[in-house]
């Protein structure tokens, strides 16, 4: 049971990054001098908000688990 979880941890981490760099990418595809500071806010949102999620994923499914058998 401990590696599935470990695993859809790892897998999930994978997805946000692979999610993270297509918004940042989607933000920043045509850039507009009068609003590059809406863009630079808004791909720090979307790097945040990852970051949460990723440190979210983490603790709650791989460093549990690492808890409770000892490791």
């Amino acid at each position: 049971m401990y590696s599935v979880r470990k695993i859809t941890g790892y897998i999930l981490v994978g997805l946000i990054i692979v999610f993270t760099m297509v918004a940042i990418l989607g933000i920043w595809d045509v850039i507009n001098l009068e609003e590059i500071l809406t863009k630079v806010l808004s791909s720090l949102l979307v790097i945040f908000v990852a970051s949460a999620v990723v440190l979210f994923v983490t603790t709650v499914l791989i460093k549990e688990e690492q808890k409770k058998n000892g490791l």
